[in-house]
């Protein structure tokens, strides 16, 4: 199956150093989340504003409020970025 495009929707820090990213599709129906520290994202260039992942990787967002939360923060990140634009 192709990948399919995500973009961030979310992002949190930890009192450890590390950032979870989450990425979602542009319906917020599934998500992608990953975690890093924030001194690999530094050496790595930052987060970008859109990812591809395999499908098989996805995870469904279950709950309807945080599905239309992500929807709408992925229809402003369109809206506003690039897919590889670092934010």
């Amino acid at each position: 199956m192709d990948d399919v495009q995500l973009w961030l929707v979310e992002r949190t820090y930890t009192d450890k150093g590390l950032v979870t990213l989450v990425y979602a599709t542009p319906d917020g129906e599934r998500r992608f989340r990953r975690q890093r520290s924030a001194n690999a994202l530094r050496q790595t260039g930052g987060v970008t504003a859109a990812i591809t992942a395999d499908p098989d990787d996805l995870h469904p967002v279950e709950d309807p409020e945080t599905r239309e939360r992500y929807a709408d923060e992925a229809a402003r990140m369109t809206a506003d970025h690039d897919p590889d634009e670092t934010v």
